[in-house]
């Protein structure tokens, strides 16, 4: 692992570790929630390498991300979203936003639309990953539900 891989990895932890806290998240879920961001981010740097698309790595990151926290909130018996939330905090598209305002500000049409069209495709594909994990998660518990009760 290089240098700079585990920089960002320290970093997405860190990020996470400042919204734990935000939400007032203590002890071993905040330590929890930043090995769930180390492996968002380095989900998100593997899925980059294989399909080199961003749009692509967030909705890859996002349904390891949200399959991981879905389990560590049952072993927990915790709220999944007080998980799933800052675990996810690293792939915040903020830059696109960022440029999207700007090219805004200055009336450049043509960065407004190139900017802002990425931003949201990124935050759709984190959008679409978490509702299609929570729907396979929650049909799956069905359908156990419905075996069990067979039995």
């Amino acid at each position: 692992m290089t240098g700079e891989i585990l920089l960002q990895i320290v970093m997405a932890m860190i990020g996470a570790l400042g919204f734990g806290l935000l939400f007032h998240i203590s002890g071993s879920r905040l330590i929890t929630i930043m090995l769930g961001a180390a492996v968002n981010w380095g989900v998100y740097l593997l899925a980059m390498q294989w399909y080199d698309n961003r749009v692509t790595a967030f909705f890859v990151s996002t349904l390891a991300t949200a399959a991981l926290a879905e389990l560590l909130a049952r072993l927990l018996k915790a709220p999944v979203i007080t998980l799933l939330v800052p675990m996810l905090v690293p792939l915040i598209p903020g830059g696109d936003l960022y440029y999207t305002t700007l090219a805004l500000v200055q009336g450049d049409t043509a960065g407004f639309a190139r900017y802002g069209t990425l931003f949201i495709e990124e935050a759709g594909a984190i959008a679409f990953g978490v509702i299609l994990v929570a729907c396979l998660v929650q049909t799956l518990g069905k359908l156990w539900l419905l075996h069990s009760e067979r039995k």
